[in-house]
């Protein structure tokens, strides 16, 4: 058969696309800002009160905080900031709903800032712009001592943009693997509706940016889950847990557990396994937006526990099922300067990547007596 090679045209449609391109511009511009600064941090409160001053009075813009943000008694008594404060538009979370009124969101504080901003939209979520401030700072590239300049500069729009992707995440309870039934019909409950029957009840629904654990909480017992990838069943875990995060979250329980560090542009899917019970069971990566399944094995001795991004934990007990795959809603992160240079940055700064005390050079190459260490 004669081989058959593609054109220049054909060649083109294969290209791969840049990351750097991924550039932030406004249609208009931003007028409504969502402030989020770490809670019970004295440290915070000046920061936070020069921020707020500078967006409204300067910039004229309508700034979103938390009400407990404000209610701080350190605040209340301060006499100079009532009049910023007075123009403030509070929200509490779980109540009040804002995400349709943001704009820009803008962090003050750590990597725990950005993942709480990150929860408060279960859709789609406006641009991120993080102030290290806080403990760590991995995913908070800019420094606030230049904060007017970098927020103006983000106004100005055309800033590196990095599209973290967040997990999409389901708790289903009450359905058995063996059946495809709810679990109480197998202990003689009476049978539920087809629907339920066939899916469970979804009693919990999340988008993760880091990851989600599931471990074997208080119990003394191996955790003993199985994990199913597309409906098939790959593996039973068999050890403290299991972590499935992502390429953002690789870097943080994941990295500890010893997996390895995955660019936020690589559209992937981390496991890892938590101190498995095998010496050959290694982290695996699997292509973003296949769909895992985690449940009990049928003869696990205890429960399980899980949380989301550290938060929401609750158990798992015989019968219910946790999904994961891929959201179609991932956070967009503004970079300080490109998507390359903060990620390798961090990694320098923040967990001493490849940090080791270097050799000296060699004052005479013809002496053998010299060995390296």
């Amino acid at each position: 058969m004669p081989v058959l090679h593609p054109g220049k045209e054909e060649r083109e449609k294969r290209h791969i696309q840049d990351p750097a391109s991924q550039r932030l511009t406004w249609n208009k511009p931003p007028v409504n800002v969502l402030v989020i600064r770490k809670i019970r941090d004295e440290s915070l409160l000046e920061p936070f009160k020069e921020l707020c001053r500078f967006l409204i009075q300067e910039k004229q813009l309508v700034v979103y905080v938390e009400k407990k943000a404000v209610d701080d008694a350190a605040l209340l008594k301060d006499e100079a900031f009532g009049s910023i404060r007075n123009q403030l538009c509070t929200f509490r979370e779980g109540y009040d709903d804002i995400s349709d009124c943001v704009d820009l969101i803008i962090c003050l504080g750590g990597d725990g800032t950005l993942l709480y901003a990150s929860s408060l939209f279960q859709a789609s979520v406006p641009p991120v712009m993080a102030f290290h401030l806080g403990s760590l700072g991995f995913l908070t590239p800019f420094k606030f001592e230049s904060y007017k300049t970098e927020v103006a500069k983000v106004f100005e729009g055309n800033a590196a943009i990095t599209l973290r992707s967040r997990l999409k995440v389901k708790v289903v309870k009450g359905m058995s693997q063996r059946t495809g039934q709810c679990y109480g019909e197998e202990n003689g409950v009476a049978p539920p509706s087809h629907r339920d029957a066939e899916a469970g009840k979804t009693s919990l629904q999340l988008q993760v940016l880091n990851e989600v654990v599931v471990d074997r909480g208080p119990s003394s017992y191996l955790s003993n889950v199985d994990l199913y990838l597309d409906g098939r069943l790959i593996t039973s875990v068999q050890g403290d847990g299991v972590i499935v995060s992502t390429p953002t979250g690789s870097t943080a329980y994941a990295a500890a557990a010893g997996a390895s560090m995955i660019h936020p542009n690589v559209p992937a899917i981390m496991v890892t396994p938590i101190c498995p019970h095998s010496l050959s069971f290694r982290p695996i990566v699997v292509p973003a937006g296949v769909e895992l399944m985690i449940t009990l094995s049928p003869d696990a001795r205890n429960t399980a526990w899980v949380s989301f991004d550290g938060r929401k934990r609750q158990e798992i007990q015989h019968g219910d099922s946790i999904k994961i795959t891929t959201s179609c809603y991932p956070v967009p992160s503004i970079c300080c300067h490109d998507l390359v240079y903060d990620w390798f940055e961090s990694l320098a700064e923040c967990l001493h990547w490849n940090v080791r005390k270097k050799q000296t050079r060699l004052t005479d190459v013809t002496d053998s007596s010299d060995t390296e260490n």
